[in-house]
């Protein structure tokens, strides 16, 4: 058998086994999505695994992210962060497309899988 095309890979279907709300970001394994409409328990979905998102991060002193840095996601903190540091748990979510200063609440993020 050769391969065969499915589709561009920009969403990929995804059945939850909880609710999952527009903005959730789930992690399976070292693959990262975003649903971007509420997915039901047990009810096909789908989530973006590519495209650029506001993603929460931390704030205030040194919590800054430069544009152009790898970033981590923190399942626990459901927060992004510089890939520079942080837990082996982490995932890498994507690049930062935009600088975040200590005050920003969150970081544009373009996803990498």
């Amino acid at each position: 058998m050769t391969v065969q095309f499915i589709h561009d890979g920009d969403a990929i279907d995804y059945t939850p086994s909880a609710d999952v709300a527009a903005g959730d970001v789930v992690v399976q394994e070292d693959l990262i999505g975003v649903a971007k409409l509420d997915i039901p328990a047990d009810t096909l979905g789908a989530l973006h695994v590519t495209g650029v998102f506001d993603f929460p991060k931390a704030i205030g002193s040194g919590t800054a992210i430069a544009a152009g840095l790898e970033v981590n996601w923190d399942a626990v903190n459901k927060e992004a962060y510089p890939r520079l540091g942080g837990s082996a748990s982490d995932k890498l979510l994507g690049k930062s497309v935009a600088a975040a200063g200590d005050n920003d609440a969150t970081v544009r993020v373009r996803l990498v899988q």
